[in-house]
């Protein structure tokens, strides 16, 4: 006769619970710690990639409040992941030190499913692919999110079967017909923040895509002041510059598009003033 499934069996709490391996001999009591801390945004970007996969197939079937409903998940855990780093700041810099060398090469700029989340929300990157080159498994899944269409793809695809002028980037235009096709989309944006009664689902959803870069960019400020906090400017595990590196992540934006189209709003609620209007 088969076990009744219990709490333990079904989250599978002693496999789970065993994954916490402290490298340093004596094991450092922060070590556990930072281990945990780590597991668990692993396992939060496991949940924001599978809400962003629900959202992109909503997004496809012009299914936009399934899609808004899946991206509000995905911005309330990356509020939980901006507490995550505070939970890290109770270590002392003193005390992180004391296994940090146990670490290298290991660095978080391998974390797979941070990258996967990158490339699903609309920042691919050709360089981090190749990164990635000697890790069978990680460039496989970094490579199918390359390939597939991104929430950015989406949105505008969405926008442009409900009768908007938010036409894809193309790569192979040169720089002036790109800025054109960034301005159109610009344009549909301001159009949907404009007349959000009249275009409510479209709304929702664009505001749910901006949480969600706003949350995940509080994530990247938050990390490089606690890397600062703790290692002031030494070099990462890896051997990245460390916070020099960090530092010059902080301005990237998923839906760039979304952040532009604020400045050209007016108290009219019109587009006075888009540098755009009017280009071809």
């Amino acid at each position: 006769m088969a076990e009744p499934l219990s709490y333990n069996r079904y989250l599978r709490v002693p496999e789970l619970i065993g994954l916490q391996e402290c490298l340093s001999d004596p094991a450092h009591h922060d070590e556990l710690l930072f281990i945990t801390v780590h597991q668990a945004y692993e396992l939060w970007f496991k949940q924001v990639l599978h809400e962003i996969d629900a959202a992109l197939s909503a997004m496809q079937a012009d299914r936009a409040p399934v899609a808004a409903r899946a991206l509000s998940r995905v911005a309330e855990i990356e509020k939980l992941l901006v507490t995550q780093i505070h939970v890290l700041e109770t270590m002392t810099p003193i005390n992180f030190l004391g296994f940090r060398d146990q670490l290298n090469p290991a660095s978080g700029f391998q974390s797979m499913q941070f990258r996967e989340i990158e490339f699903s929300s609309g920042l691919k990157d050709d360089a981090i692919l190749r990164a990635f080159r000697d890790d069978e498994f990680a460039a496989g899944r970094l490579r199918a999110r390359m390939d597939a269409p991104s929430l950015a793809e989406e949105f505008f695809a969405l926008l442009t079967r409900r009768g908007l002028d938010a036409p894809p980037d193309d790569p192979s235009l040169n720089d002036d017909e790109r800025r054109s096709l960034y301005g159109r989309r610009v344009r549909a944006v301001l159009e949907v923040v404009t007349h959000f009664e009249e275009r409510y689902e479209e709304y929702q959803l664009s505001e749910t895509l901006i949480a969600h870069d706003e949350f995940f960019s509080l994530w990247r400020y938050h990390h490089v002041k606690m890397v600062e906090r703790m290692l002031g400017t030494k070099k990462g595990t890896g051997g990245s510059e460390g916070v020099g590196y960090l530092k010059t992540t902080l301005d990237k934006k998923f839906f760039p598009e979304l952040w532009e189209a604020r400045t050209h709003l007016d108290s009219t609620h019109g587009a006075g003033g888009c540098p755009f209007a009017g280009r071809a």
